[in-house]
């Protein structure tokens, strides 16, 4: 991705100065984002769930996330060649989603006893009841819920600038992706339609969170849901065609 700066004839590239790892941040920001919809599901239809799994999870994808990020973020420019922008186009949001992916691991290892339907454990209480613990999480999210919305207009700014630049147009020498290079659009809608969709499900978050109504629960449940499937996937597929492109260019 994003090599259409450097597409021409013969391309070869210094890997040196190029660290290219958004093959992991993509498969871990998807499954992190498939979690967020399940975990959701669940705590909504009222379920007991084994907290201390879902923490290790949340805790495992948000390390990758945010040591990846934050090395994108602080690595300025991240190569030479015209790829700074891969510093706010997949840095940032990566740190920013990963650290919010441990805090919520922490909350739910913290927190076990109370998700799993065994609040008296903790502090000596009575057990809580099932909408209690409902409306504890929903007092527990309100605050970062502002920060998800912020993330969420970023998302939208990146999709406009991947589609006004084409930012993410693959060059001939990368497999599979590379067909379409002489089409440039074709990749820059695929990736800026899936910052839209996290977009959206970030948007509404707060306002769900809220009010707990079914259609924007739906709505941005759906939006993350699609693009975390799609992240995993295209992550998946990039183990292929960024070795091919390695290969094609060293």
């Amino acid at each position: 991705m994003a090599m259409d700066l450097l597409a021409q004839d013969g391309l070869k590239i210094n890997w040196v100065e190029m660290p290219t790892y958004n093959t992991i941040m993509s498969l871990a920001a998807g499954v992190g984002l498939l979690l967020i919809v399940a975990l959701g599901r669940q705590v909504l239809q009222r379920q007991e769930i084994v907290a201390e799994g879902w923490a290790m999870a949340f805790v495992v994808l948000g390390a990758i996330l945010a040591a990846t990020g934050l090395h994108m973020t602080l690595t300025w420019p991240l190569a030479s060649g015209g790829f700074a922008f891969d510093n706010i186009i997949f840095g940032e949001p990566a740190l920013a989603f990963g650290v919010l992916l441990l805090a919520a691991g922490f909350v739910l290892w913290r927190r076990a006893p109370l998700f799993a339907g065994r609040a008296g454990d903790i502090e000596g209480r009575e057990p809580v009841a099932a909408d209690e613990r409902l409306q504890y999480t929903q007092r527990l999210l309100a605050p970062i819920s502002v920060f998800v919305f912020a993330l969420g207009l970023a998302c939208f700014a990146i999709a406009a600038a991947g589609w006004t630049y084409t930012l993410f147009a693959a060059p001939p020498e990368e497999p599979i992706s590379g067909k379409f290079a002489d089409y440039p659009l074709i990749e820059a809608t695929f990736i800026s339609g899936l910052y839209v969709l996290v977009g959206v499900g970030a948007v509404l978050f707060p306002f769900a969170l809220r009010r707990l109504r079914r259609p924007l629960l739906l709505i941005a449940g759906w939006a993350w849901g699609l693009a975390g499937l799609a992240f995993l996937l295209f992550g998946a597929l990039n183990y292929f065609t960024h070795i091919g492109l390695i290969v094609n260019t060293q």
